[in-house]
């Protein structure tokens, strides 16, 4: 289950984006689903299970764009807090070189419906 859920930044690119940081309890935790919801001018997101949520008063362009397109782009990184430890030895610049690979990134991108 989400231990915190943060809206971090919202945007409007063609639709309304928004960018929420969300912490897990632990690595192999799956219960994340979040809903969204409009009321005047307050965009509130809450995790499906009740807890945890967060709100953000948006501007008269973002909530003519939420109320036109009826949904939201939400973009999550997630964070589990205590997983890693204490890293003890660093690489220099693990991306130079030819072949060189970006690491992965705990993140993830979806389309809510937006109730109202």
């Amino acid at each position: 289950m989400a231990k915190s859920f943060e809206i971090t930044k919202v945007s409007v690119r063609g639709r309304l984006v928004v960018d929420a940081k969300v912490s897990m309890n632990d690595p192999q935790d799956f219960d994340f689903s979040p809903r969204a919801s409009l009321s005047g001018s307050i965009l509130s997101l809450i995790n499906d299970s009740g807890k945890p949520s967060s709100t953000f008063e948006l501007d008269a362009e973002q909530v003519t764009t939420a109320e036109r397109d009826r949904m939201v782009e939400l973009r999550v990184k997630f964070n589990v807090q205590g997983m890693h430890g204490v890293l003890t030895q660093k690489t220099l610049n693990p991306k130079t070189g030819p072949k060189s690979k970006k690491l992965a990134e705990p993140s993830w991108k979806t389309i809510l419906p937006l109730s109202m």
